[in-house]
């Protein structure tokens, strides 16, 4: 049997959570349920989700933001509701609930680990250019982190696996959508895109992040530590080589005048800034070296917690077998 639990992500939704939860089909899976992760709102999001038939509703008593909503949804999804598939839906009603069967069928065909509703490879009935636009700077810097191209890594319309579930970690404290997507990619998992519906929104206003600066201002800060923290050495050895190039160029001048004169007064200013730019950028690189030390120790560190959330889990259904028995 192949239980799929929809989760829901809200914050003060409660004008639009009821019409999706009622558009989610129950007949696309062997059991299907439905999970509502109230985000702190202060309208009454929770009593309509549950008069819409959601199964479960957790509610945070202050707003802590998507990714640690994200995060919750994951725990919640796998060690309580027992899913074997997990569908992310926004609560706004952007997204077609009816096309979660696609997105679900490339994981019951053994074809993806985790599949991502693409918008931009889909219909979008309105979005604006700055956002637009947005979404494809930072789709471009998640596939480079990624080292696989995505035509849409920002869209919250995606299913992933229970393994996926239990292998992913989001530590940023604004958005899970960049990170979970190289953190997989980066566990070898398989993704793939289907093309999806985008509605615009009827009140135009995102209460998950605000304002299109706030998102650019701490959605690129995000981007910055997600490709730092899975390409160390690519970043720093980049920077680095550039920083001891230019201490290189500009010690060369010295150099050549030395040579040909034997003196390196005129230059002296230079040639201390040469030396200085070029300690600058082996460091950099040595900066580098460390980090990529400290990733690779990282690495056994997830490996670690997926095999021991996988022992609990096989644990939980031992004991469960036991008790039915």
């Amino acid at each position: 049997m192949v239980r799929v639990v929809v989760t829901i992500p809200a914050f003060n939704e409660a004008e639009s959570i009821g019409n999706v939860i009622k558009s989610i089909p129950r007949n696309i899976a062997d059991d299907v349920k439905i999970l509502v992760l109230d985000d702190g709102s202060t309208d009454n999001t929770s009593d309509v989700a549950y008069e819409a038939g959601a199964d479960l509703v957790v509610s945070h008593i202050h707003n802590l933001g998507l990714a640690a909503t994200y995060r919750d949804s994951l725990e919640v999804a796998t060690e309580e509701m027992d899913a074997d598939i997990l569908v992310n839906i926004d609560a706004d009603g952007q997204y077609e609930p009816k096309e979660i069967k696609k997105l679900i069928e490339p994981i019951l065909n053994h074809k993806a680990d985790i599949v991502l509703g693409s918008r931009f490879t889909g219909y979008i009935e309105k979005m604006k250019w700055s956002k637009k636009i947005g979404n494809k700077v930072a789709t471009k810097i998640v596939s480079s982190a990624a080292g696989q191209k995505f035509s849409d890594c920002q869209t919250g319309f995606r299913a992933i696996t229970r393994d996926v579930a239990m292998r992913i970690n989001v530590t940023s404290d604004f958005t899970y959508t960049q990170e979970s997507l190289v953190n997989a990619v980066h566990h070898n998992l398989k993704v793939v895109e289907v093309p999806v519906k985008f509605y615009k929104r009827e009140d135009r206003k995102n209460r998950l992040f605000g304002s299109v600066w706030n998102y650019a201002k701490r959605g690129g800060s995000t981007l910055i530590r997600t490709y730092i923290y899975h390409k160390p050495l690519r970043f720093f050895l980049y920077i680095g080589a550039v920083v001891f190039t230019i201490g290189i160029l500009l010690g060369l001048r010295v150099m050549v005048h030395y040579v040909t004169t034997g003196w390196v007064t005129p230059f002296l200013p230079t040639a201390v800034l040469a030396t200085l730019v070029t300690i600058i950028g082996f460091q950099i690189i040595i900066f580098g070296l460390l980090a990529d030390m400290i990733r690779s120790n990282q690495n056994l560190h997830e490996e670690m917690l997926y095999r021991i959330k996988k022992q609990n889990r096989f644990q939980k259904s031992l004991n469960s077998q036991n008790i039915k028995k």
